[in-house]
Parts: structure tokens; C-alpha cells; sequence
């Protein structure tokens, strides 16, 4: 069994309902779609011969049509309704995938790339059946200290990743909060806590193995490793983000970066929403050398305090994390950032300078979706994504809270605000229709918002499902043309992961 991605239907049930069912201090959480029967779903029958087919090319035991397995596939951690493929496969080389596709392009039948799932756009969905191929055993991995850049299959994680070059002095930077697969992250162009300092998966991608609609395979930089490069179009650049509607990543050759050697980690907290994200404004336009500044709203803070069993103040809070290359480039900074807060009226830092007292802080900011979750049990989360300049910063997040009154959402504010990114993590239930009606009215209103003042509607979860209406707002009609065009000219049959990123 250990050798088989497809197992007896009863341990199936038992495997999806441990996936679907994450554990929440010591009480499990029922997520609202897990009530759905499988047996209810319609199973969107397979172009004649393809099942068969594809058990031809990568064997019956990676093959497999239980209703289990189509659950497991059938969602991520969004609010979206669960969608699930016909078929689940698992590939295990960009040969495979190859093939696979190259059939499903014979026979115009959907596909969809399944890591990790824990994107929160409905990425993983298949509103078309189809056939979900996933990628996680996939899991070759290829470190150059040397050249200072890892090669990576969709099986590896970004913490597996940062466990193999664990001694080495180099880490992999980007820093999603999940456990994400790199080449998801790669997909929906992830970035997280540590972008203030090290940038998105944009910045940190090198060269991508991409299997195209037709099932060929192409090096999105061709021969090219090196960290520069002037030839031809940026095809790397084309494929991060596109959310595996153009192709599918089945290889990433990313950047590392020389760990830090001096770091010291703080937690402050401010009389109101409005000096807290005052300062994060004034360190960035400071030109202040942050590597994390994170902020958390005072419902978020209650939230963590419950989950992770904290005393922090409920009130609005920075988290910040100092790198620098000597002890007296360290202090300096810390004494910079200090003065700002102090002069916003907020608290005297709460230090975290041991390793373990750093890991231990931002695991809890990690966990920070989970407590939401914890905080409304058998409800789901609806996250809001938006980037705005940072001199815009403070207004948003302001116009964002007085959204959350007005609408009465249980929605805690968080966010990566070194670089204008922020969420409202709404946890509502799904079947009430004027909670859902309230969450997709904060969302739509506060991506509106963002676009207006010279900002993003997602600057991070990518935009899935749940944000092709504000994505043709934030673009005009040529570029959305544009889009489309490239689009068609990949993917003419529209098979790759469809209904996804544009409109029909």
C-alpha cells in the first residue's frame, strides 16, 4: 500500500476524511463541504477510452476513479464549493504528464494540476471534470551550492526544500505561511512573510520545465541556469502566476539566499489600527532594512491567543523580524524602527532572540488562518488578497475595517504590510446565505478599493475562481484581450485547469 497512491476505498474514506478534517487543538473541525456525500456528485463521464488509456501510460495503480479520491481532489482550503474531477492520476516524471496531457488534448478533456492543496482561489477545482494529476510524487530535488539555486519537482515542499539545504548556509527565502509545493508557489507567483526583504516567487524564479497543452515539454530559459539572462521572451515570467492555465510545472529552478547572521525578532502593539499601519507606512518610506513586518488586527490577536495559547495584548500588533550582518548593524536598526513606535503611541518591544524563541513566533503566524478557522468551527474561510502602494496603505486598511463593522463579519485583519499586501481573513458559514452575501460583498468592495488607488486585487492567493470580475476591473479591455490571446494560443482547446483566472 505505501507503494500505491490508490488504496482500499474504506482506507480512502479514512485518508480524505484526515485531509479534509484538520485538527484544531484537540478538537476537529468539520468543514462545511465535507457534509457533502460523495455519492451525490456527478461523475462527468470520461471521452470514451481515455481511462483505459491512461492506464496504459502510467500503469492501474496510478490510476484512480474512487469516490474518495475525486473528494480529496475536489477543493482546497477556500470557501468554494467542492468540484471534483472524473479521474485522479499520479504521475511520477514530466514524461508522464506529458503523456497524459497529450491524450487529454486528443480528446478535449480538462486538466488540472493538484500539489499541496492549500491555495484559497478554488485553484484545484475541476468545474468541468476532467482529470486531476497529482504531482506529489514528483519529488526529485537538485541542489547547486555552488551556483546558489535548487531544481525541484512539484513533490517537494518549500519546507522540505529548506530541510534539505539545512547546514548548508543557503535557505529558500519565500515563505507562504502553508507548506506549499514550490512549483504551486510558482504557479499562483506565492510570496509571504519574507517579501519585504526577498521578494515573490517572481523574483526567485530562475527556469521553469513547463508540459505545455499538446503535452510537449519546454525550459521556459531554455539551457540558461544563470541568475541573468537577455534572450528571447521572459517565458518564466509568463508562467509564474498563470495558475496552470497555460501549462504545467512539473520543474522549478529556484534562487537561495545566505542565511542571515544576526536576527532578532519583536512584537509591538499600537492604541488602534491607524498608528500600527502608520508605522509600517513611515519604516518602508524610511528605507528601513526589515525582513519580516507583519500586522495583525485585534481580532486576529484574540484569535492567535485562543489557538496558540499566547498572552499577547488584543490589540493592533506588529510582528517584526531584524537581519543584519553585525550585532551593531542589528541594533541600529532595532533602535530606528523603536523610535517610530514609540513616537505612534505604541508598546515597548517584546523581544524573541533565540532561534527557538523566533520559530516558536512566526509558527504562530503561520497558524494565523488555522485560528480563524478554530475561532468558528464548522465554518470556512473567505480571504481577501489585496496590494496597494504604501502610501495607500494606511487608508485601505482603514476602509477595511470600517467594511467589516459595517458588513458585522467575524473577518481579523492580517497582512505582510512591508509591501502593501494584507487580508481579511472572513470565516463565515457558507450555507447562510446572508454571511456568504456579506463576504463576497467585503471582498468585491475592498478589491474595487485597492484597484482604485493604484493597487492589486491579489498579491499573493492568485485569482482562481473567486477573482476574475475584479481581475477584468484591474486590467482595460486591450490587456484583458491580450490575455485571453495568449491564452488561446497555448491552450486552444481551453483543457488546462479551465474556468479559472478568466472569464468564459
Amino acid at each position: 500500500l505505501s507503494r500505491s497512491p490508490v488504496m482500499p476505498s474504506a482506507l480512502l474514506a479514512a485518508a480524505a476524511c484526515r485531509r479534509m478534517v484538520p485538527r484544531f487543538g484537540g478538537r476537529r473541525l468539520v468543514h462545511a463541504a465535507a457534509a457533502i456525500d460523495p455519492l451525490t456528485w456527478p461523475v462527468r463521464e470520461l471521452p470514451e477510452d481515455l481511462h483505459a488509456a491512461i492506464e496504459r501510460a502510467v500503469g492501474s495503480r496510478a490510476v484512480s476513479a474512487a469516490h474518495a479520491v475525486r473528494r480529496q481532489h475536489a477543493m482546497d482550503e477556500s470557501w468554494h464549493q467542492s468540484e471534483p474531477p472524473a479521474l485522479v492520476v499520479w504521475p511520477e516524471s514530466p514524461e508522464a504528464v506529458g503523456e497524459v496531457v497529450s491524450l487529454c488534448a486528443q480528446r478535449r478533456c480538462p486538466v488540472i494540476p493538484f500539489g499541496t492543496g492549500t491555495g484559497l482561489e478554488g485553484g484545484v477545482n475541476a468545474p468541468q471534470g476532467g482529470v486531476t494529476l497529482n504531482l506529489t510524487k514528483m519529488t526529485k530535488c537538485d541542489v547547486s551550492l555552488e551556483d546558489a539555486t535548487a531544481t525541484v519537482q512539484p513533490g517537494i515542499s518549500r519546507l522540505a526544500l529548506n530541510q534539505e539545504l539545512h547546514g548548508s548556509g543557503l535557505f529558500f527565502p519565500v515563505d507562504p505561511g502553508a507548506d506549499a509545493s514550490v512549483c504551486g508557489m510558482c504557479a499562483t507567483s506565492a510570496s509571504g512573510t519574507n517579501a519585504v526583504r526577498y521578494g515573490t516567487m517572481r523574483d526567485n524564479v530562475v527556469d521553469l520545465q513547463v508540459v505545455l497543452a499538446d503535452g510537449s515539454v519546454i525550459h521556459t530559459n531554455g539551457s540558461d541556469r544563470s541568475r541573468k539572462s537577455a534572450a528571447g521572451y521572459n517565458l518564466t515570467n509568463l508562467f509564474v502566476g498563470s495558475e496552470g492555465t497555460l501549462g504545467i510545472i512539473t520543474e522549478a529552478t529556484v534562487k537561495l539566499h545566505p542565511l542571515p547572521e544576526h536576527v532578532a525578532a519583536a512584537v509591538c502593539s499600537f492604541p488602534d489600527i491607524a498608528a500600527a499601519t502608520e508605522v509600517a507606512q513611515s519604516v518602508v518610506q524610511c528605507g528601513l532594512a526589515v525582513a519580516r513586518m507583519e500586522l495583525l488586527d485585534a481580532a486576529m490577536m484574540g484569535a492567535l491567543n485562543s489557538y496558540s495559547s499566547f498572552s499577547y495584548d488584543e490589540a493592533p500588533t506588529l510582528f517584526f523580524e531584524f537581519t543584519a550582518a553585525s550585532e551593531q548593524g542589528l541594533k541600529e536598526i532595532e533602535s530606528s524602527v523603536a523610535e517610530l513606535v514609540a513616537d505612534s503611541g505604541g508598546s515597548a518591544f517584546s523581544w524573541a532572540t533565540r532561534p527557538e524563541e523566533r520559530s516558536v513566533l512566526w509558527d504562530a503566524r503561520h497558524k494565523c488562518w488555522y485560528a480563524c478557522l478554530a475561532a468558528r468551527p464548522n465554518c470556512r474561510g473567505f480571504a481577501t488578497d489585496v496590494t496597494v502602494p504604501i502610501s495607500k496603505l494606511s487608508d485601505t486598511v482603514q476602509y477595511a475595517h470600517d467594511i467589516i463593522q459595517e458588513l458585522d463579519l467575524f473577518a481579523p485583519i492580517l497582512g505582510h504590510v512591508g509591501d502593501g499586501n494584507f487580508h481579511c481573513a472572513a470565516v463565515i458559514d457558507v450555507d447562510n446565505p446572508k454571511e456568504l452575501q456579506a463576504a463576497k460583498e467585503l471582498g468585491s468592495r475592498l478589491g474595487q478599493r485597492a484597484i482604485e488607488v493604484g493597487g492589486t486585487c491579489t498579491g499573493e492567493h492568485g485569482i482562481g475562481l473567486g477573482k476574475r470580475v475584479l481581475l477584468a476591473q484591474q486590467f482595460d479591455p486591450a490587456a484583458m484581450a491580450a490575455m485571453a490571446s495568449i491564452k488561446a494560443a497555448l491552450d486552444p482547446a481551453g483543457i488546462l485547469n479551465p474556468e479559472k483566472v478568466l472569464l468564459p
